[in-house]
């Protein structure tokens, strides 16, 4: 298939301020660092096994919805992204039928699937109204998703922390748009504003990041953990299946502070995902994971700045490629000035 025939000729269903998911991390992202990301102006998600038991996660699903309804009650003019709740739909979740219950009460407008096919979610969610996207890491489980009715994929890519991927965004995106014009989230090392624009110049509609909001204030993350992603480099990065069974980046650090050493790291153990075990997530609670995006944080701060210093760039980033040459003419005074500026000097 032609690609520029197969690029997406559809609009984006939401209101957004910028094409980013605060992505979901596991046991990090929690209500709070949603709220602050929907509120400024994102789509901010979360993993459905990040609140064990089962009674909170119907909190914070309702702590969500009320949430985002007061916003827009007291800011009916302000941007306020969507919210998104990633399930796991591996087939040792036990929990997942209690998970979809409440997907259907609550609502989420877009769900994302991991670790397994997105039929589960399919009747659920699109019975509502709401998309359904699938993580995918390579082509063939892209297609067997779009065959299940996946609306969307999420294309982990080389350089997400956390569970990751090994091709290229760059590379994902353009191979996916041979087949594929519906939805396409992508994530892998981005973290800036410059990336986002280079993202969606790909072929992508939004960009997954991760890593860039593990130090916010609003996260769940311990204090120590954010700091370590803030002093953190992509050389202090390692990919291993050794941890959860699925090959990860971990943060090398946190594996030496637990007696584990980075350069020789166990074998993968067994697949195990089930959200009703709550002591699951207590055995890897001090291995910290992250991506390549890392290297571009300097500071622990809130969601609203960030989203604030995404846009800068962003903006930026999309004004030099407009003045370039090859964009159709010499860049005028005012695009080299901003071309060349400084985040800071864009108001």
């Amino acid at each position: 298939m032609n690609k520029l025939h197969s690029l997406p000729s559809h609009t984006s269903p939401f209101k957004l301020r910028l094409p980013v998911f605060a992505a979901p991390m596991f046991l990090i992202s929690g209500p709070d660092l949603v709220l602050a990301a929907c509120k400024a102006g994102i789509v901010g998600a979360f993993p459905t096994p990040n609140a064990r038991p089962i009674d909170m996660l119907e909190t914070w699903m309702k702590q969500i919805t009320e949430g985002l309804a007061r916003a827009r009650d007291e800011q009916p003019a302000a941007t306020i992204g969507p919210w998104c709740a990633n399930l796991i739909t591996h087939s040792s979740n036990t929990r997942l039928p209690e998970d979809l219950a409440l997907i259907a009460k609550y609502k989420p407008p877009i769900v994302v699937t991991a670790l397994g096919s997105p039929k589960p979610a399919i009747e659920v969610v699109q019975g509502y109204g709401g998309l359904v996207f699938a993580d995918v890491i390579n082509i063939k489980l892209a297609k067997k998703a779009v065959a299940a009715g996946a609306d969307g994929l999420a294309c982990v890519s080389a350089g997400a922390g956390g569970h990751t991927g090994s091709l290229s965004p760059f590379a994902f995106v353009s191979a996916l748009r041979d087949f594929f014009d519906g939805h396409l989230v992508v994530g892998g090392g981005i973290s800036d504003g410059w990336g986002v624009a280079g993202a969606i110049a790909s072929g992508a509609d939004y960009v997954y990041m991760g890593t860039r909001f593990i130090p916010v204030t609003e996260s769940l993350a311990h204090t120590d953990y954010k700091q370590m992603v803030v002093d953190s480099t992509v050389d202090d990065l390692i990919v291993s299946a050794g941890i959860t069974g699925t090959a990860a980046s971990w943060l090398k650090p946190s594996l030496r502070a637990l007696g584990i050493d980075p350069d020789n790291m166990p074998a993968a153990p067994e697949r195990h995902y089930d959200s009703n075990q709550p002591t699951a997530a207590r055995k890897w609670v001090d291995v910290w994971a992250a991506g390549q995006g890392l290297g571009t944080i300097r500071a622990i701060e809130p969601v609203a700045a960030v989203v604030d210093r995404l846009e800068q760039e962003y903006r930026m980033a999309v004004t030099r490629m407009a003045g370039m040459p090859y964009a159709g003419g010499p860049p005028s005074a005012a695009q080299k000035s901003v071309a060349h500026a400084q985040p800071e000097s864009i108001t």
